[in-house]
């Protein structure tokens, strides 16, 4: 795959950064219908310091905010609104979310999700995260959008 987004482009769209910035890269992105995103997973993280410190678990929850970054990205790309920084998005629900195999240092989680549906004020939006071929986590997600000026 090609790259599409470097993490300065990323960084255009999210508001977040270091250490909560879980995007590293934007592998594919078709507008207005799919997003393919890289997270390298490092023992730096600093969440791995108190997730396990024995045995080093990337949190569930960080896996399925990664997925929504990603999906912000593609909402962004897709023209949702004209200024990416005269609004934002927040994560409103969850359906279906599902973990299926543990992430750790080293692994590179591969994040693929589709825009099922968008509003003026909602998206939703639905994938998978794979390590390798093995899946990882799967759910729906769904944000509102909020002006910011």
């Amino acid at each position: 795959m090609e790259t599409i987004y470097d993490i300065r482009k990323i960084m255009r769209f999210l508001p977040h950064r270091y250490p909560f910035i879980l995007v590293d890269r934007i592998l594919d992105l078709v507008p207005g219908e799919s997003v393919v995103a890289l997270k390298n997973v490092t023992i730096n993280e600093p969440f791995f310091q108190g997730h396990f410190p024995e045995m080093p678990v990337m949190p569930g929850v960080l896996i399925v905010e990664a997925m929504g970054q990603a999906g912000a990205v593609l909402a962004y790309a897709s023209n949702l609104r004209e200024e990416p920084d005269s609004y934002h998005m927040y994560l409103a629900g969850m359906n279906n979310v599902r973990f299926r195999s543990p992430v750790v240092p080293g692994d590179q989680l591969v994040m693929e999700l589709k825009l099922l549906r968008k509003r003026s004020k909602m998206i939703k939006i639905a994938g998978t995260a794979t390590v390798g071929e093995k899946l990882v986590a799967e759910a729906e997600l769904m944000a509102t959008i909020v002006g910011v000026k």
